[in-house]
């Protein structure tokens, strides 16, 4: 088993705007490709804000092909045009990153 960190940079101004896009839309239709959300955080860091999340993949094609489908549903790039030409950017900077396991990393209870 494999997890994904991803952080993105959030703005203040439409913070609300892209909670609301990614509770109500984004995380539903990733689901549909078999997303495996762990947990999702706000943080505070360098004067900016920022969403972080923590997916568990079974492995890394996994990993790549539910990504290459999400990206590509044509219901998500409607939803994020019509997000977007309302609130403007939702998502500055993304960060992604594969974890694996050291190997004398307690096994996750999940």
């Amino acid at each position: 088993m494999i997890q994904q960190l991803r952080i993105y940079e959030i703005y203040e101004h439409n913070k609300t705007a892209f909670h609301a896009r990614f509770r109500d839309h984004a995380m539903r239709i990733m689901k549909r490709y078999g997303f495996d959300f762990v947990f999702l955080w706000e943080a505070r860091a360098d004067h900016r804000t920022e969403f972080v999340y923590l997916l568990a993949w079974p492995d890394l094609a996994t990993k790549e092909a539910a990504w290459r489908g999400f990206v590509a549903d044509e219901e998500w790039k409607e939803i994020k045009r019509v997000t977007n030409a309302a609130h403007g950017d939702l998502v500055g900077q993304i960060e992604d990153r594969v974890l694996t396991p050291a190997p004398y990393s307690p096994v996750p209870s999940r």
